[in-house]
This record gives C-alpha cells, structure tokens and sequence, in this order.
C-alpha cells in the first residue's frame, strides 16, 4: 500500500495560507504555487537512491555521494500542474518535462482526456505527476492511468491541497502511487471545488478570471 504524506513544513504552511487568500493577486500566486512546488519536491525526492563515487576535491580524493542514474519524469496535469513545473526543476534541473491535458467535464464531474505528449523513455523514469489541487480525483486517476498504460512504473503523484474523496479516490484507484500533500482539507462543495481550498488554481495562476 502506498503512503498518503501530509506535508507540516512550517514554510510549506505559511506559503499555503498566503495562496488561500483571495485578495493575493496573479504575481505572487504564481511564484508561491512555484516556491510550494519546490519544497513539496524537496520531501517527495526524500527516497531516491544514492551511490558511492571517488571525487577529487582540492584537497585530496574521497568518496562522495550522487544519485543513482534512476531517469525522471514530471508530468504536470493542464494546465494547473504547469504552475509547479519551474520550482521542481530548480531542484532536478535533468528531468523531462511530459504533459497530460485533461478538463473536468463540469456536468458529470468526470475527466476528459484532450492531450498527451511524454518523454520518450517515460517508462524508464522516475514520474512525478504534479497537479496544484485534489478534489474529486477524478483528473489525476485518469492520468496516472494513462502514465501506467504506456508502461510507467514508478509513480508519484505530488498535490498542494487535496480533499479526503480525492484522496480516497486515488488510494483506491492507485494503491501502488505514493500522495505528497501540502494540506489536506475539508471537503468538496456541491460543485466539486474544494472547501475552504483556493479556488480555481489554472484561473488564478494564469489570471484568467
């Protein structure tokens, strides 16, 4: 079974109270979503695997560590998940970047798959699908779905705030993926938004509203 952390980083929880408020404009929105973003990916990297190499510092030769060559992937869900792109690849500079579009019909709640473009060893990769919200799941289920149909393996799914039905969606449809959550909230409303949650994340990281 896989783990659901719940993140209680004193600066992850500072920066999740500044986006909450609706009075914090687009500029800041996006660069907080992106610092988030970093600091969620600094925990989720936590386990990835070291070996020893022989360096030669200035002073004299020892033996250091680096990461083991294990490839990675981050997928961001559209077109929220761009917003947690750029902090993420501060830390993992060498990663490749795919991309899954999926809309929320707003009938059914359901999600609707309109793209898909990875990178072409995807399956080789350690994946990080990053999406800034969790509400129904529905979204993320459908993508991690999509990663494990073109072969993917080992998968993450990495969010800044989630509801305990999306949570319970992707442990029941994922059991195998790791949850790194930022702040797990309340519950959904009668229109699938998260509550007290943020909003509409695309809206407000791309001022489109």
């Amino acid at each position: 079974m896989a783990n659901v952390i719940i993140m209680d980083h004193p600066l992850i929880q500072h920066k999740i109270g500044l986006i909450r408020r609706k009075d914090t404009g687009t500029k800041d929105f996006r660069q907080t979503i992106s610092e988030i973003a970093m600091l969620i990916c600094y925990e989720a990297t936590r386990e990835l695997k070291l070996v020893d190499v022989e360096i030669e510092t200035p002073i004299c030769r020892t033996t250091a560590k680096e990461l083991s060559g294990k490839k990675m992937a981050i997928v961001p869900i559209l077109r929220a998940g761009l917003g947690m792109v750029d902090g993420m690849l501060n830390l993992i500079p060498a990663a490749k970047v795919g991309h899954i579009g999926l809309y929320r019909d707003p009938e059914t709640l359901k999600p609707v798959e309109y793209y898909c473009k990875l990178p072409a060893d995807c399956a080789e990769r350690e994946v990080f699908v990053v999406d800034p919200m969790l509400a129904t799941g529905g979204s993320s289920v459908a993508a991690i779905r999509m990663l494990k149909e073109k072969g993917c393996r080992n998968i993450h799914f990495m969010c800044i705030i989630a509801a305990p039905e999306g949570i319970q969606a992707m442990k029941e449809a994922h059991p195998d993926v790791d949850v790194y959550v930022g702040a797990l909230d309340e519950r959904l409303n009668d229109h699938g938004y998260i509550v007290p949650g943020l909003g509409d994340a695309g809206d407000r990281i791309f001022g489109t509203k």
